[in-house]
């Protein structure tokens, strides 16, 4: 980024929720807390359109002048998250379709199907008139599109549209019913089809439905949200010049982030620690320690992958992102919302700002006293008086100003490769009731982590995994031939597995046996797999051991194998340029095997207290303390100068300082 912005602080607003009378008064307080940017408009069609194409937009007219004179920057959200219910009763088709065969009503929000021709009309129509009226606006500074695709489970519909748009993406993708066939096998259980308009979606059936026609809708659904995307940005574009985003979720894989942000110029997530900690995590030992701060790594892993998605748009080799929505006390939709640990809203905030975010914008200015949301804290109480995420907003963005922070990353030497068809794949094919991609990525990650190794999360592309040193990328279900001879070409240390190659890009088990292409790299094959409970992982050396997964590999004669179970099975497989982990790792192993791999790249690291975490960036280090216990910190800080905090970690907090 040759001129990279400086980072600030911002706010979600709705001043549709409050008179008019108190706009100004909000404006002044929020200048006087720091925030510079404020996102508003995202779920107002029905009160900027209340009848069909009787539009009413003196409001958000007089509230962008509002924002303009205390100066403020505004980012806009299209209104296409939350349809009328004029337009709904128009088209009740529009509506979404579980997998049961229930229609998805009206009276919340995401209340549409991706695939509905009319209702993206409407999206269209509504973008336009937003785009034109606002897109030139001294006070706009970017655009949202539509909010959270994809939350509530509203990425795959079983609508009569997703149906006909289904069967219109088949006709394409393979031009004949018997090209399908062949690549779904439909030979198997009699399910060949004789025209496209015979195939129906894979919900319903009598048992678990062909996971290759499962894996096809999982494409097309997730085409889908990438095509009413680009409605929008295209629209915007044509009368607008500001840069376009789109807020993704946390732990949310239903459709491909970076597909998506392809047609972005700034890929946004909203971060909800807390929440996630409880509805994400099935470690009773750790949500109890941080329970009132989140998990240490979860956080940090979106902040990678979301900053990778940032680069999607045009190949750029430096994208933008952002913290959309920041949470800055109790929410009010996970199973317990406990309130944040005094420090972690902080503690959150420089999380992102060391891993290169532009904005953290809070989640929300006031609290509401009504509807759905109201019991989700925000920066002000109901009543408008300062709640605690006030104060934070602050301390950090004078701290912000001190430092001149910029949004700049390097290129780290360590990638972890995450693809979202493997996610899919191994939802619709677990194999075992507990395996979960998502969840053996953060494996790897957290003991990268754990190292306090910087490393970028990557799509699998050519460009991505170019330059680096040490290549990590378990469970990865399809390997082409050209990925694996950028692999190869690539020079870094690869450390793959398990289920890494195994099915072909039809969801076939590969011909040669897996890992498939990778044998290119690595002489083995594996010849049987087997999922296990939990009650009975597969122990190794040491307190290593296997969990819930394991395969059995023959190797050639120049590889060599080590970590024998007690059964007689070699459990890592290493050659000069690779190695390959057949199995689940415990966290014991999953930090062995990481070490090695960095030793085997040539990197240095050292294994930190179990509740520190670290970042280098722009020649700052940031310190992390997550637990719940004072750390000593002065054999990693040394005699460097503080930018900010102490030597001695006090509980949920950070220290940065100069490298």
């Amino acid at each position: 980024m040759v001129n990279p912005p400086k980072q600030t602080i911002g706010v979600c607003y709705y001043p549709e929720h409050w008179p008019e009378s108190r706009w100004d008064e909000d404006a002044r307080l929020m200048v006087a807390a720091g925030i510079t940017h404020v996102r508003i408009g995202e779920f107002a069609w029905s009160k900027l359109e209340p009848n069909p194409g009787e539009y009413r937009f003196d409001w958000l007219d007089a509230s962008f002048e509002v924002l303009h004179r205390h100066g403020l920057k505004v980012v806009l959200g299209t209104p296409t998250a939350t349809p009328p219910k004029w337009l709904v009763d128009q088209m009740p088709d529009m509506l979404a379709v579980d997998e049961n065969g229930h229609v998805r009503g009206f009276g919340s929000r995401r209340h549409y199907c991706f695939s509905h021709e009319d209702y993206r009309k409407e999206c269209a129509r509504i973008t336009t008139q937003f785009a034109k009226r606002y897109g030139n606006h001294p006070a706009l500074i970017a655009w949202q599109t539509d909010n959270e695709y994809g939350c509530h489970d509203t990425v795959i519909s079983f609508s009569e549209a997703a149906l006909k748009g289904f069967r219109n993406w088949l006709a394409q993708k393979y031009q004949s019913p018997d090209a399908m066939n062949r690549a779904w096998g439909n030979v198997f259980w009699s399910m060949e089809y004789r025209s496209f308009d015979e195939v129906e979606l894979p919900n319903l059936t009598v048992t678990e439905a062909n996971p290759s026609h499962l894996m096809d809708f999982r494409r097309y659904s997730s085409d889908q949200v990438k095509s009413f995307n680009k409605l929008q940005t295209d629209i915007i574009r044509k009368y607008s010049s500001a840069p376009i985003g789109h807020n993704f979720m946390g732990s949310y894989t239903d459709f491909d982030h970076y597909a998506v942000s392809e047609d972005l110029d700034i890929a946004t997530w909203d971060s909800y620690p807390i929440g996630f900690l409880d509805r994400d995590s099935s470690d009773d030992e750790n949500k109890a320690r941080y329970l009132g701060v989140g998990d240490p790594d979860l956080q940090a892993f979106h902040h990678d992958l979301y900053r990778a998605c940032g680069q999607q748009r045009n190949g750029a080799a430096d994208g933008r992102w952002w913290v959309m929505e920041q949470q800055p006390g109790p929410v009010n939709w996970a199973p317990y919302n406990p309130a944040p640990y005094p420090g972690a809203v902080e503690l959150w905030a420089w999380e992102a700002f060391s891993a290169g975010a532009e904005l953290v914008s809070y989640f929300r200015w006031r609290q509401p006293s009504f509807a759905q949301e109201q019991m989700h804290e925000a920066l002000l109480l109901p009543n408008g008086e300062f709640n605690e995420g006030y104060h934070v907003c602050e301390k950090v963005s004078k701290l912000l100003e001190s430092m001149e922070a910029k949004a700049q990353v390097e290129r780290a030497d360590v990638a972890l490769v995450f693809d979202y068809e493997s996610q899919w794949a191994w939802e619709i094919q677990p194999q075992g009731r507990d395996f979960s991609y998502i969840e053996l990525i953060m494996r790897y990650y957290r003991a990268l982590r754990r190292y306090g190794i910087n490393a970028d999360v990557i799509p699998a592309t050519k460009e991505a995994i170019a330059n680096r040193k040490l290549l990590v990328m378990p469970g990865m279900f399809n390997v082409s031939h050209e990925l694996a001879e950028a692999l190869a070409s690539s020079k870094a240390t690869i450390l793959a597995g398990p289920r890494s190659g195994s099915k072909d890009e039809n969801f076939q088990i590969v011909q040669d046996l897996p890992p498939g292409a990778l044998r290119e790299l690595m002489d083995i094959k594996i010849t049987r797999v087997e999922s296990r409970p939990p009650t009975s992982p597969v122990p190794l050396e040491d307190d290593f051991a296997f969990e819930g997964w394991r395969e059995f590999v023959t190797a050639g004669e120049e590889v060599s194998a080590s970590m024998r179970s007690e059964d007689g099975h070699d459990g890592v497989f290493e050659n000069d340029r690779m190695i390959y982990l057949a199995g689940r790792p415990n966290a014991p192993l999953a930090d062995h095997i990481i070490k090695t791999a960095l030793e085997k790249a040539g990197i240095v690291a050292e294994r930190l207290h179990r509740d520190i975490r670290l970042r280098d960036n722009n020649g700052i280090r940031y310190i992390f303390n997550y637990g719940p216990e004072t750390v000593d910190c002065s054999e990693i800080i040394g005699g460097s100068e503080l930018e900010f905090g102490e030597v001695k970690l006090v509980p949920r907090s950070v220290t940065a300082f100069r490298l």
